[in-house]
Order: C-alpha cells, then structure tokens, then sequence
C-alpha cells in the first residue's frame, strides 16, 4: 500500500485506522507515508475509509489559511478527502504479506480466505482430526505486532523435529520447502504478516511434549503465540485433552464445543452423539 503525496493533505485520519501502526505523518513533508517494512497489506487504510475527490490544492490552501487564524479544517475522522490511499501492485515475494493479512485475499495453495487455515471449529464437518488423534493450533502474531516468516519458521522447525504431521491444507505447510524439517521458502523468511496459524495432529501421549517444546522456544520469538488444542469429545462431552492439560499444568479456557449438527462426513460422526470437539 502506498499514500499518493501529489493527493495527500495530512489530515492524519488514515494513521489511526492501520492495525499496524504503519502509517504516520512526516512533519517535513506534512504528507502521510507508509512504513514499508511495518505494513502487512490488510488492506485495512483502503477498504476501512470512506473517500472523498477534494481537490487537494485547494484543501492545503484552505488548511493554511486557516491556521493563521489557529482554526481548523478536518475532514470527518473515517474519511480520506482527497483519495490519497492507492493499493499497489504486489509481487512475489511480498504478495505473501496480503494473503495472511487480507481477510478478502485468498490464498492460490489452497482457496481459503484470510489468515491462512480453515477454521478449526467446523471440524465436525471436515472430519480432519480423527478419533484418538489430537489437533493444534499455533497462532503467531496479532494486530498490532505482526509476526515475521523467521518466527514461524522457529516454530515449524520446532515442530518437525518431533515427527509431527503438519496439516495439509493449511497454507503454511504449502509454503514449506520441506515438511521433515519444516523449514520455509527462504525468499520469504524477511515478510511480514498480521497474524498466521499452523496446524498440525499427533496422538495424545505425544501432547504434552509438544506442549512444552512450544514453551521451549516462546522466549525466542519476536512475537507473540498462541496455542490450541481440540478433539473429538466423548458422549459425555469429555475427551482425554482434560487429563493432560490438568497434568502440564496448563491454564485452559474452553473456547468452543461443537455438538456436531453440520453435515456428517463419516462413520464416526454419524454414531457418537454430538461428535464435536473441545
């Protein structure tokens, strides 16, 4: 994204909207410019504002003007007036940026809008986690933070070194150059994103190891992370995740339990009443 200076008045609206904080006003120029390395392309700046064709001559006159007499002119706070904020033209590698960051961009490996993975919480329509299997999820970066290829990378190689089963039709894992290892294209290790989830499933003996290997490595990463785990519940609403997780030691919130009402997609599904996840 960038912000045209033949067009811009900086008037400022535009720096509170980035989730980033990417945007800000040079006081020299008296224009708003956006910081490249700090800008994820979310779009966010272009699709949050409403636009308005003001001549932008006219407009800094009229700022000018004004100000001898310690008087204003703004435009509404959610307005750019002069449609100074211009999407660019992307291109690899920093075409990644937009397809983690983008909520409306959809990634070419797999079709999914985005953050880069479906949502786990459907689960009980995909079947993907099995029964007596246990599935992950390792959020990285958050509005306002970010999270470079480098740290996801920490993480997937964290991960691979276990023998773990990264999930197939999640982004990241096409972006691999090789699962064993987990190691990612190296073109892209210095983009940045808003945020990026990897998945992987193992086995319930194995959880509490992968618990702590990413526990192991938080302290390394120049972001922020956040861990779920889910499975399939019992008819009870219980699955073997409460045992372990009470064991580690680790503070639980139970974000969801799905009672399976979506489509069935397989034998197990159609049996076990409710056959959602925790």
């Amino acid at each position: 994204m960038r912000i045209d200076p033949r067009k811009c008045v900086g008037c400022a609206n535009c720096v509170a909207v980035c989730p980033m904080g990417a945007i800000s006003v040079d006081g020299r120029l008296r224009r708003a410019v956006v910081d490249r390395d700090a800008c994820v392309e979310c779009y966010t700046c272009y699709r949050g504002m409403s636009t308005e064709r003001l001549n932008p001559t006219l407009v800094r006159l009229t700022r000018r003007v004004l100000e001898l007499f310690r008087l204003r002119f703004d435009p509404e706070p959610d307005v750019c007036p002069t449609s100074a904020i211009v999407p660019e033209e992307l291109e690899w590698p920093r075409t990644v940026r937009r397809a983690f960051s983008d909520v409306q961009a959809t990634h070419e490996s797999t079709g999914i809008l985005g953050r880069g993975t479906e949502e786990v919480k459907t689960n009980d329509v995909t079947g993907r986690v099995d029964v007596g299997e246990i599935g992950f999820t390792v959020e990285l970066g958050r509005p306002g933070i970010g999270a470079s290829f480098r740290d996801i990378q920490l993480v997937t190689t964290a991960l691979a070194a276990m023998g773990l089963a990264f999930e197939d039709e999640n982004p990241i894992t096409h972006l691999m150059i090789d699962r064993e290892t987990g190691f990612i294209d190296p073109e892209i290790l210095d983009e940045r994103v808003m945020s990026a989830i990897v998945e992987f499933r193992t086995v319930p003996p194995n959880v509490a190891a992968a618990l702590r290997r990413l526990k192991g490595i938080a302290d390394q990463l120049d972001t922020v992370m956040a861990v779920g785990v889910y499975a399939r519940c019992d008819p009870a609403g219980q699955t073997e995740l409460d045992r372990i997780l009470a064991e580690e030691q680790v503070a639980v919130v139970r974000a969801k339990t799905n009672l399976g009402l979506g489509r069935k997609t397989g034998p197990y599904l159609a049996s076990v009443p409710g056959g959602g996840l925790s």
